[in-house]
């Protein structure tokens, strides 16, 4: 018995002593890690007490600064637009001399750009220490700027391309009310979210087959000058996953310069009809053989579909043709009829008014803004009766099967798949991924 205490005893003392070794190491193993480590080495015999120091100081000939002779010292300064502002405000708070400012109003003011100043905007002039303008630059939107520059005695206006900066942006987001409240949680510009609902027009209603829980990927263009946003350009990819399909689209030009949407094989998107002539709205009637009129006070077929919609919403051609009828028709009030390839027929009523210079014989394309919603004829309140017709009659334009447009061509299928690889890439990146809780 004691035995087996001495035994416990002496390993539990070895123990002991094999720990503190062990932190021995480890602590000298750290130093170099965790502190700083120098070797030096001297000479023998070095005499390191008494050396002696001196101080030079050496005069340096410094060119003369000299402005160019007839040069004038000129500066860059820079005012926001503030709610309210007039030009000669911004001018004084510019620091322009009152004469220039006064043979600037008279001569410069007279710009388009000038005449709608744009809170939020900066105005940026080119002064000398006097107060002499000699240039002015205004971003006032879009891709172009306002250029004023001194010629003499006089101001010479005009408009200067804007060096755009080319990105490419990626979002996603989630349908949990409607379509606009899910592209501005994900920080979609509208301009894009419209695209994205043209692109997909074909094969999902916005108006009736949006979900709680659908989700959309964005891969699009945008264009910087100076880190500020000027423009959206074009969609390049796009997701949508609607009652849990998934639709697909990629962006491809062609040798012949024309440029469409397709799916990941290489089918086109571009169907010969759109699903709805309307961007945004809410079908208030649908086709109906029996329906009971709220003007006429009677049951009658009703052989169309009523979007409700804002009186002005633009109403666009559902596909390529040409107008059969632009003007005033009984109960359909300010009417377009226009005529498509293959027996087929559009009819846009109740319109409040039509696209300019649209008329009779007019060739128009698929998405051609061709009138405005509104309440002419027989209509209790603004909204657009839609019409499809196969050979003169009415069909229903939500059910019927619509053709499709041609493929990529064969010729064209490696290009195709050599520009698209690197978007649908981005499109596997995004997936599962929702980048507006990532911002």
């Amino acid at each position: 018995m004691l035995n087996n205490k001495d035994r416990i005893l002496s390993q539990k003392l070895f123990q002991s002593e094999r720990k503190i070794r062990l932190r021995w190491l480890v602590g000298l193993s750290a130093l170099p890690l965790f502190g700083v480590v120098a070797a030096f080495g001297i000479a023998p015999d070095t005499e390191i007490q008494h050396i002696q120091t001196r101080t030079v100081v050496e005069q340096l000939a410094l060119p003369s600064m000299q402005l160019a002779s007839g040069n004038k010292e000129s500066f860059w300064r820079e005012e926001r637009i503030q709610r309210g502002d007039t030009v000669s405000a911004l001018l004084n708070r510019l620091d322009v001399n009152s004469e220039d400012v006064q043979s600037f109003l008279s001569e410069a003011q007279h710009a388009q750009a000038l005449r709608q100043l744009k809170p939020g905007k900066t105005i940026q002039a080119l002064t000398t220490q006097d107060g002499e303008l000699l240039s002015l630059r205004y971003n006032h939107g879009g891709d172009s700027m306002l250029l004023v520059e001194k010629r003499g005695d006089h101001f010479k206006t005009s408009e200067q391309p804007l060096p755009l900066e080319r990105q490419v942006e990626m979002k996603s987001g989630r349908i949990t009310s409607s379509l606009f409240a899910a592209t501005d949680d994900a920080r979609v510009p509208d301009a894009v979210a419209i695209q994205m609902a043209d692109i997909f027009s074909t094969d999902i209603d916005f108006h009736r087959d949006l979900q709680r829980g659908d989700k959309f990927t964005l891969v699009y263009e945008t264009f910087y000058n100076k880190g500020e946003l000027v423009k959206t350009g074009r969609i390049l990819a796009a997701e949508f996953i609607n009652s849990g399909k998934v639709y697909r689209a990629v962006y491809f030009q062609g040798q012949d310069g024309r440029g469409g949407y397709y799916t990941e094989d290489g089918k086109n998107l571009r169907k010969a009809f759109l699903r709805s002539p309307l961007e945004f709205s809410r079908i208030s009637s649908g086709f109906s053989t029996a329906r009971y009129h709220p003007v006429l006070k009677e049951w009658r077929a009703h052989k169309g579909v009523d979007y409700a919609a804002p009186t002005g919403t633009r109403v666009k051609s559902t596909a390529d043709g040409s107008v059969a009828f632009v003007g005033r028709q009984n109960g359909y009030g300010n009417i377009v009829i226009i005529k498509h390839q293959g027996n087929y027929e559009t009819v846009y009523g109740h319109l409040s008014g039509f696209a300019n210079g649209l008329r009779k014989g007019q060739r128009v394309n698929q998405g051609d803004v061709i009138g405005y919603v509104g309440m002419t004829g027989l209509a209790t309140g603004p909204h657009l009766h839609y019409e499809f017709k196969v050979a003169g009659v009415q069909r229903n334009p939500l059910s019927i099967e619509v053709p499709v447009a041609f493929p990529i061509a064969a010729g064209q299928k490696g290009e195709f798949n050599r520009s698209t690889q690197p978007l649908m890439a981005r499109l596997e990146l995004l997936r599962g991924t929702n980048l507006a809780a990532l911002d």
